[in-house]
């Protein structure tokens, strides 16, 4: 009789009777999911089912055929689900076909339906994909500490070269979401049970990263000339640095950004040139100030090396053009239009315009 009165006044208490040594470990985030007996709250924040949750879980009305369609389409993707996305989509299927045999009927199973639904269409480049997990009703957040050390495996340099560490990180994430809805469900002890899988787990990701390496991949030699056409950096007849486009802006900054990064230049030289329509005191005076406004655009954005600016006019026309009519003729001469960047580097001699 004692003990059947101790069992009953357990359920009252919503698992009131599991141990609190227990739930500390747990490092619970939700107070709600601490709460026992008939003060719990039925709440939002307590995971009740509202409204916004039974609009799109509530659809899920045949859990066991979403999950065996879900399957063939991740099994459809081939090699392109070897990857972190990939192996988490398997291992949600695989958690909510466990809880389905159970019997769960606490909106797990659909929230965990929903999760590989969500990856299985980014896989398949329907929507963005994102190693986020996204906060689920029915789960509650236990052990942040063991979540970021997850995440932060997942920004390791290579882990992107891991397969097997992607795979353990990937499980991992769920099984501890899935620890988070038994501590939701009052299952103290099996979500104690989960996170210390969890943490078994961890050393064996960290030998598999350890294991693995970012592949060194040789830059390719930087060039000695970079040619930009005129056209694109500088608003049509202007030569002045607010006349340089936003188009024009981007190249010049990715030049910027690659002399930032080389630390054996000397010297670069800035040569302007335009094609041969209009005199050639024009051409000259155009293709100089655009050099110049080049120069200094590098100067403004932070480069130290010496730069030399010298516009040449029509001094080096490479487009055989003969046409008579004139937009075609223009067009065709795009070529001569432009702004050539010259590096010097250690040990090189500075070469001049051609």
């Amino acid at each position: 009789m004692k003990n059947t009165i101790v069992a009953a006044a357990c359920v009252l208490a919503l698992a009131g009777c599991g141990g609190t040594a227990v739930r500390d470990k747990l490092a619970i985030q939700d107070p709600t999911v601490l709460q026992t007996g008939f003060a719990t709250e039925q709440s939002r924040q307590a995971g009740a089912a509202e409204r916004a949750w039974t609009d799109v879980y509530g659809q899920i009305d045949s859990p066991r055929e979403i999950l065996a369609t879900l399957q063939t389409r991740l099994g459809d993707l081939g090699p392109k689900k070897e990857n972190y996305f990939g192996y988490k989509d398997q291992c949600w299927i695989d958690v909510a076909g466990q809880e389905l045999d159970a019997g769960n009927g606490w909106g797990f199973v659909e929230e965990a339906v929903g999760e590989s639904a969500r990856l299985t269409a980014g896989l398949e480049g329907a929507q963005p994909l994102s190693g986020d997990n996204p906060p689920l009703r029915t789960v509650a957040r236990v052990r942040p500490d063991l979540a970021a050390t997850l995440k932060g495996m997942r920004g390791d340099a290579r882990f992107g070269y891991c397969p097997q560490a992607q795979r353990s990180v990937a499980c991992m994430e769920v099984k501890l979401m899935h620890a988070g809805h038994d501590a939701w469900a009052r299952s103290f002890d099996a979500a104690q049970a989960k996170v210390e899988a969890v943490e078994r787990g961890m050393a064996e990701a960290r030998q598999q990263l350890d294991g693995c390496a970012v592949p060194q991949v040789e830059a390719p030699p930087p060039p000695k000339v970079v040619t930009l056409s005129a056209d694109a950096l500088f608003a049509f007849d202007g030569g002045d640095i607010a006349a340089i486009t936003q188009d024009g802006r981007s190249k010049l900054d990715a030049v910027t950004a690659d002399v930032m990064r080389s630390g054996d230049l000397t010297s670069i030289t800035v040569a302007g040139y335009t094609d041969r329509l209009g005199s050639a005191a024009y051409n000259r005076d155009l293709s100089e100030r655009r050099a110049l406004s080049v120069q200094r655009y590098l100067q403004g954005k932070g480069v130290t090396v010496p730069i030399q600016a010298r516009g040449y006019g029509p001094a080096s026309p490479g487009s055989d053009c003969r046409m008579k009519d004139r937009r075609a003729l223009i067009e065709c001469l795009a070529a001569d239009r432009r702004v050539e960047l010259r590096f010097t580097r250690k040990g090189e001699t500075a070469e001049g315009p051609q």
